[in-house]
Formats: C-alpha cells, structure tokens, sequence
C-alpha cells in the first residue's frame, strides 16, 4: 500500500513559524486550528498552513523536516513564497456547501 507523507510550514498572524511531518496533512492542520495540542502551536496559535512537501517515504520526509528546521527563517519563508508568493492560507479542505438562495 503506497501512503503519503507530507511536511509542512505553519504560521501565526505574528508570522511564528512550525514545521512539522504527518500522513494526513488535513487530520494535523485540524488538531492544530483546533488546540487540541496543548504545546508550541497552541501556545503560539500557529495554525495557518502555508506551504507543504509530499513524499512516498516516511524517512525522507522526516529527513526534509529536520533539514528545513535547521534553516534561517528567512529561507524557510523564501522556500514558501516560491510556492506561495503571497504567503496566503493554502486551501486543503472542500469548500462547505452553500444554500442556494430563491
């Protein structure tokens, strides 16, 4: 069975940064908007996803997180904004459904 595994850059609106690994990127994003972690991310209120890696390998994503961690700040946002030049929330859940107006 072939998974999927992503690393991925979270930001505060002060601009603090969290660079974390998972296989369900939507599970993870959920349980740090949510604060159901009770450490750096909920302390810091982290929760806007803004950039994301994926690999078919677990040691390589954890290799990329821990390679992206020991980065400055300011390649970590270059690296996001190559991606995501505004920096803007990335969209990873189906839009609710909307009522339809008569």
């Amino acid at each position: 069975m072939n998974r999927t595994y992503y690393v991925y850059l979270l930001t505060s609106r002060t601009g603090t940064l969290y660079i974390g690994v998972t296989n369900n990127l939507q599970r993870r994003v959920l349980e740090h908007r949510s604060g159901t972690d009770r450490g750096f991310t909920a302390r810091y209120t982290v929760d806007r996803l803004i950039y994301y890696e994926t690999f078919t390998q677990i040691l390589d994503a954890i290799s990329r997180e821990k390679q992206l961690k020991g980065w400055k700040r300011t390649k970590k946002l270059a690296l996001a904004r190559q991606a995501n030049p505004p920096l803007r929330e990335l969209a990873i859940f189906p839009a609710p459904p909307t009522a339809l107006s008569s």
